[in-house]
């Protein structure tokens, strides 16, 4: 009997994520995709459904056959999509870089700071999350604006003699996506650095190994884990990022969350807006799953 209770809750902790996901992803998904199969229409809601799973089976077999993936080719035969992508694409990486790039040295200094200072730390990195997303955003347009506070500074200290235009561009795009997502890529790398056997660097430079030679040898790699994990982190948002872009970017900043937006709200064309939506998320599913089974292959071959 309690091989059997065992063996019962064994499969419900098995079931509980893919009840989730299913909940979650799945079927929000396929709503998504029926959608972008079908047409619009000046209605309530502005599309013309070519199959609904209320009739039954029988009634829209026949539908079936008039699916169309017209939204799918509308996408490739206009610019603006294609180039939203890519655009989006470039600002996530860039942004997904420079996020690393501050987020590894402080997440270092964390991990070495002495044990009773560690949650002090951790709890300034968690701060930020306490404010709303939408106010900390619209601080920076205080900041970067003309007659903000950073100009207003630089100007103070002789820095510059006219204000910087850094608001409405790409650049202001980036400080605030860095800013904002800057948490989520200190968070696992510091979990990595935290677990790390810091004897391994008393060892290496006992054996005479340089303090660079050190780190790029064993803290690195030992931290590639949280690197990955962060990077995927800040990078899957940022590629679908809208409030950062709408109000910090200016005219000329093309991202997918905008054009998705427009084509949702202001062009009310709900499927060719849910075709977007649908290759944009097979953008970023198809290369984590590629990646996670290269690490499970890599993982089997190590064993």
């Amino acid at each position: 009997m309690q091989k059997l209770i065992a063996a019962i809750a064994g499969r419900l902790v098995i079931i509980v994520p893919y009840l989730w996901l299913l909940i979650l992803f799945l079927i929000p998904f396929f709503i998504v995709f029926k959608i972008s199969l079908s047409q619009t229409a000046i209605a309530i809601p502005p599309y013309t459904p070519v199959f609904n799973l209320a009739d039954g089976i029988a009634a829209n077999w026949d539908k079936l056959k008039e699916l169309s993936f017209a939204n799918y080719l509308w996408l490739l035969d206009d610019p603006l999509y294609y180039k939203a992508y890519l655009s989006s694409f470039f600002i996530a990486a860039v942004s997904t870089v420079l996020t690393l790039l501050i987020a590894y040295p402080l997440s270092l200094g964390m991990a070495r700071a002495p044990l009773t200072l560690r949650p002090t730390l951790l709890m300034l990195v968690i701060l930020p999350f306490w404010t709303s997303f939408l106010i900390r955003v619209y601080a920076w347009i205080a900041i970067l604006k003309p007659e903000g506070l950073l100009n207003q500074f630089l100007m103070w200290a002789h820095v510059i003699d006219t204000p910087l235009n850094i608001l409405n561009t790409n650049t202001a795009v980036f400080i605030g996506i860095v800013y904002s997502y800057l948490p989520f890529m200190v968070l696992p790398i510091y979990s990595a650095l935290e677990k790390m056997d810091h004897s391994l660097i008393e060892a290496a430079q006992d054996l005479g190994s340089p303090p660079f030679a050190a780190f790029w040898k064993i803290t690195f790699p030992l931290s590639i884990p949280g690197v990955i994990a962060g990077c995927f982190l800040v990078f899957i948002p940022a590629m679908g990022e809208f409030v950062i872009p709408d109000l910090l970017g200016g005219s000329q900043t093309l991202m997918i969350g905008k054009t998705l937006w427009s084509e949702f709200f202001s062009n009310r064309d709900w499927p060719v807006s849910s075709a977007v939506a649908v290759v944009l998320l097979v953008i970023l599913i198809v290369p984590i799953v590629l990646f996670q089974r290269a690490q499970a292959r890599a993982q089997e071959e190590g064993r």
